[in-house]
């Protein structure tokens, strides 16, 4: 195979049908091209998470959004693919890499309440409707007597709920407003004391062969290595490094997010989390931090100290 630079054609980047997922994606193509001059083309592909409406839990949860984009880049289908990090399992894929991480937007989660209204408008017995077993958790465990459902759908379908009147909020990752230009939807964005995000929630994968494989598959390595941000790639490290000592999936009531913060030694992570009952009766949240370069002892440290503190107990979501 001939090298990157010297190819005419468009590199083929596998994505989701959703509004979301084609935004993410054009932001990584747009940062493709203005990188290394590439055209990118893209090549949608439907996994098992956008056709069925069962929880994701029951249908298993982590990498339920995954395994269709990742057959495409084993078949050769598509040279890259571009992934929400939060979706990805924890365990590596053989033969597979993640090429970059880039800049993550905000990841906390935002309400869309109707009336414009806020969590502490909110009345008891006010319905709010999520599709994460986290979200609910933490939500439930505020005690301001909340009618948590489970909703399944894209964007505009959980936005809709609220505006036809069948449910008074429900709550939603900022990054995704964002990146679908509808952040002006959000009546709340909701402090990390009160919601900690999922972890690698903001964040983008970018996904292609092992440069081992090939000269090509080196090439397009090397290439996507320039929409790499360290900050944000140490982060979600210690993140899912901590979400995988505790043995639990994308589904999973965890809340974890790391932060570069200064000190007088110089950068180090901050990395908070949390393991929540689902009925909200009990909780266990921890933080600690460590230098960028040791992300993932970092997460397996305060994974390990969160299990010793009773985590075990409160997690339902199990490995598939």
């Amino acid at each position: 195979m001939s090298t990157l630079g010297s190819i005419t054609a468009p590199l083929r980047l596998g994505t989701r049908r959703s509004a979301l997922a084609l935004a993410q994606s054009t932001l990584v193509a747009e940062a493709i091209t203005a990188a290394t001059g590439r055209a990118v083309e893209f090549v949608e592909i439907t996994t098992h998470g956008d056709v069925s409406r069962e929880p994701l839990a029951k249908i298993g949860g982590t990498g339920v959004f995954v395994s269709a984009l990742r057959e495409a880049l084993y078949a050769g289908q598509v040279d890259l693919a571009v992934h929400s990090y939060k979706d990805l399992p924890t365990a590596p894929a053989a033969g597979l890499i993640i090429a970059a991480v880039p800049r993550r937007a905000d990841p906390r989660d935002v309400l869309v309440a109707r009336d414009g209204q806020k969590l502490a408008d909110l009345p008891p017995g006010a319905t709010i409707g999520t599709g994460s077993p986290r979200r609910a958790a933490q939500l439930r465990a505020l005690g301001l007597g909340l009618d948590v459902t489970a909703i399944r759908g894209n964007v505009d379908t959980r936005i809709g709920y609220v505006t036809s009147g069948e449910l008074d909020g429900v709550v939603l990752a900022r990054a995704g407003l964002e990146r679908l230009g509808r952040l002006d939807e959000a009546t709340e964005v909701l402090d990390l004391s009160i919601m900690v995000p999922a972890p690698g929630q903001g964040a983008l994968a970018v996904e292609c062969l092992d440069p081992a494989t090939s000269d090509q598959a080196a090439a397009i390595f090397a290439a996507l290595g320039s929409l790499d941000h360290p900050a944000s790639g140490a982060a979600v490290a210690a993140e899912r490094s901590l979400l995988a000592t505790l043995e639990a999936g994308c589904s999973a009531p965890v809340g974890a997010y790391a932060e570069l913060v200064d000190n007088e030694e110089g950068p180090e992570l901050y990395l908070r989390a949390v393991v929540a009952a689902a009925d909200g009766s009990a909780n266990v949240r921890m933080s600690d931090t460590g230098f960028p370069t040791d992300a993932v002892g970092l997460g397996r440290r305060l994974a390990a100290a969160m299990l010793d503190g009773g985590a075990t107990g409160l997690m339902q979501e199990r490995p598939r």
